[in-house]
């Protein structure tokens, strides 16, 4: 059993014993400090799919009301939905139910500022000790909170992903496109049918029940994606779309039932927004290089950030990026808002391809090539992640080859490949992300580095 607490929020699996798990006391305390941090009156609260999303919402809602909140209870709803929802209902602050892509035992609170941003490392810092003081003050029975019902917001951020000036919808209704979506028993299924309707475009859905009971492992990756892929080869469809469960991340696969590639779900849109829009653009450190070779043949400068959206999304209004994401499917377009956002990214998508009237594979074809490995250690109890970090640090310090990149983990970027280790923020383990010109090279960089740190273990 698991909980973590991070800036981020707080995340774990459901059941078992108080503070070794995501359970009622620990929601309702962390509900707590963060209404008394965030101040003001209104809060809106969405909820994926998650069969735990019911019993976390009546708790948080609960407790929100108890801190004398209005709640804007928005339902089954996107994590993007619900930051846009935030700024539609000119609410103080926002907390989405969703544990993303981690397995159907996990769920977690992320929380919002009056932005619909994500807080930042110093507020989440303060909602933590806040929550570890337990120094509350609820409100008296003639100042408690309400609750009002708000279905409308899985329309109103359909119709603002069509408002924006590069989603063309016109010549996307020409291709006459036939898609495959896997939505992965939640959210997904409900909203992307209707952007399917608004843009035009043929669908079919698999596993399209908002239930909750994922059909497979929810991480939008490759080895847990054999049914959609299975079902391209068969013929029929444009392109295969895959989501995560609360839908900020995005992969594709081409016609062929290849994979497009995760990480060239951001490069793809990244070349089609840059192509009508000059600008800078950012990604995080374990994101391929692709998007700098994207952005330079653009004459826009990259730059990268600490992994983490809100850390994102502050490098990127420092740069003044036109487009960002990161390299796990999860694309920022600031035109729309600063949050990853597969809607945004589908009809970005189908723009671009739409335009260029080429297949998937075709598109493909045009970018960079590059292969990322994708690795982790399982962390015990007794695993000193700092002290392993600085000796890998220390290790290709002076190697004139390397670069060494300490501002999240270690990041060593040699001339045609680089790895990163980092402590996960969302489970007990350290990623191993490496980058080469092929899977073998990539693969193999990264297990030589997962041996050092065996080795230090």
């Amino acid at each position: 059993m698991t909980l973590i607490k991070s800036i981020s929020g707080i995340r774990g699996t459901i059941g078992g014993r108080t503070g070794d798990t995501l359970n009622p006391l620990d929601i309702v305390k962390f509900t707590t400090a963060y209404a008394q941090f965030i101040g003001g009156k209104k809060i809106v609260v969405g909820r994926d799919g998650r069969i735990s999303g019911l019993m976390v919402r009546n708790v948080v809602v609960g407790t929100l009301m108890g801190m004398g909140y209005d709640v804007i209870d928005i339902g089954y709803a996107t994590t993007p939905t619900t930051e846009l929802a935030v700024r539609m209902a000119g609410a103080d602050g926002g907390i989405i139910i969703t544990a993303s892509h981690n397995p159907r035992q996990w769920n977690a609170l992320k929380l919002l500022n009056s932005e619909g941003e994500f807080l930042t490392a110093a507020d989440g810092a303060e909602v933590l000790r806040m929550a570890e003081a337990e120094d509350f003050n609820y409100a008296e029975v003639d100042h408690l909170g309400t609750c009002t019902i708000d279905d409308s917001f899985n329309q109103r951020h359909i119709d603002s992903v069509l408002a924006l000036k590069l989603v063309d919808r016109e010549a996307i209704a020409k291709r006459k496109f036939r898609v495959c979506v896997d939505t992965i028993n939640s959210v997904g299924g409900i909203i992307l049918p209707e952007l399917f309707k608004a843009l035009g475009v043929d669908y079919e859905i698999l596993n399209g029940e908002c239930t909750g009971d994922f059909a497979h492992n929810p991480e939008p990756l490759e080895k847990n994606l054999q049914g959609i892929m299975d079902k391209m080869k068969q013929g029929g469809f444009d392109l295969g779309i895959v989501v995560d469960p609360d839908v900020d991340r995005l992969a594709f696969i081409c016609e062929d039932g290849k994979m497009f590639g995760e990480e060239y779900t951001l490069v793809s849109v990244a070349d089609y927004v840059l192509s009508h829009t000059a600008g800078n653009t950012v990604s995080n450190l374990s994101s391929t290089r692709a998007l700098r070779d994207v952005t330079e043949k653009h004459g826009g400068k990259y730059t990268a950030a600490a992994v983490g959206e809100v850390n994102v999304t502050t490098k990127m209004k420092e740069v003044g990026a036109v487009i960002g994401g990161e390299g796990n499917g999860g694309v920022i377009y600031p035109e729309s808002h600063y949050g990853r956002d597969a809607l945004v990214g589908i009809a970005l998508f189908l723009s671009s391809l739409a335009q260029r009237g080429c297949k998937v594979s075709e598109l493909r074809a045009t970018f960079p090539e590059y292969q990322i490995a994708k690795n982790r250690i399982d962390l015990t109890p007794e695993t000193d992640v700092d002290a392993i970090l600085v000796k890998v640090k220390e290790m290709f310090a002076k190697d004139a080859t390397a670069q060494v990149n300490d501002i999240d983990g270690v990041k060593i970027d040699f001339p045609d490949r680089w790895v990163h280790l980092r402590k996960s923020n969302t489970e007990p383990i350290i990623r191993v992300y490496s980058e080469a010109q092929t899977m073998e090279q990539a693969d193999e960089l990264g297990k030589q580095l997962m041996q050092v740190v065996y080795d230090m273990q």
